[in-house]
């Protein structure tokens, strides 16, 4: 059923901006490990974000702020171990980049270099421009993420849809073309009106990947988890749940336990 382009043998940030410019839509996932990551890849999605969600689904934290650069490499690490075809960007975390564009080049320097990793991702708009543009003068490619920035929860107090209110959405938009002109290759829109996503989308030459944003950005993404029916909590207007491996996998794991209490695993053909 996989419609992916077999003669894109690696996607490049090129090979995304080409996708834009055709009016192709690019398709997006979060992977944090290994198995899932080899999976993703074989399935043709085009990018693979290594998100601090990992802080929410691996680790079962409340918010993405408890995650560390270490545990994001070594996420990463697993993830760029089992890919053979997409992008994989990785997320700065939280405390790692906004308030010193020095640790933010470190921070990014560490995660190309000990992960192997194609790009990151940082959240915010002119608060961290110093930070974006030395990440970017040590020609490590960029992607922003601009809307509801779940490392600034507590600021905001609340995930519901943002830019709303005419002075923020102003800024949103401003905020998406400095990421432009500095040099971003991308940039998420998480959680923001349909028509803003559009119209910023249509303004940028950069490809858009919106997340709860509405139809018209240039690409979609999910975390992974979500999409899989594995979180059965997280039900947001904009989740699609593709399967529920949450039911196929308690049912499986149940089977199991019943099989080994009544002594019927493993029988003789599985023994040796």
């Amino acid at each position: 059923m996989s419609v992916h382009n077999p003669d894109i043998k690696r996607v490049t940030t090129h090979v995304i901006q080409e996708l834009k410019n055709r009016g192709e839509k690019i398709t997006a996932l979060t992977a944090y490990d290994f198995s899932m990551a080899k999976v993703v890849d074989a399935a043709g999605v085009e990018l693979i974000l290594v998100g601090d969600s990992a802080s929410n689904v691996m680790a079962g934290h409340e918010t993405t702020l408890p995650i560390t650069l270490d545990q994001m490499i070594y996420h990463a690490s697993s993830v760029v171990r089992a890919v053979k075809r997409a992008l994989v960007v990785v997320d700065l975390p939280f405390g790692s980049y906004q308030g010193n564009s020095s640790e933010a080049l470190r921070s990014a320097i560490r995660i190309m270099k000990e992960s192997g990793a194609h790009a990151v991702k940082l959240e915010g708009g002119v608060e961290i421009k110093e930070s974006v543009t030395r990440i970017l003068s040590a020609g490590v490619p960029v992607m922003g993420h601009l809307g509801l920035t779940p490392q600034s929860i507590y600021k905001f107090g609340t995930y519901t849809v943002r830019a709303k209110e005419e002075a923020e959405a102003r800024k949103l938009i401003e905020d998406a073309q400095m990421l432009q002109e500095i040099g971003c290759f991308s940039v998420v829109l998480e959680k923001i009106p349909a028509a803003l996503t559009k119209q910023v989308s249509q303004n940028l030459s950069i490809p858009t990947i919106g997340i709860g944003a509405g139809p018209d950005a240039d690409g979609q993404i999910l975390v992974l988890h979500d999409l899989l029916g594995i979180t059965k909590e997280f039900k947001p207007r904009f989740l699609r749940r593709y399967a529920d491996l949450n039911g196929i996998m308690n049912e499986a794991i149940a089977h199991y336990v019943d099989d080994v209490k009544t002594r019927s695993f493993p029988n003789e053909s599985e023994a040796y």
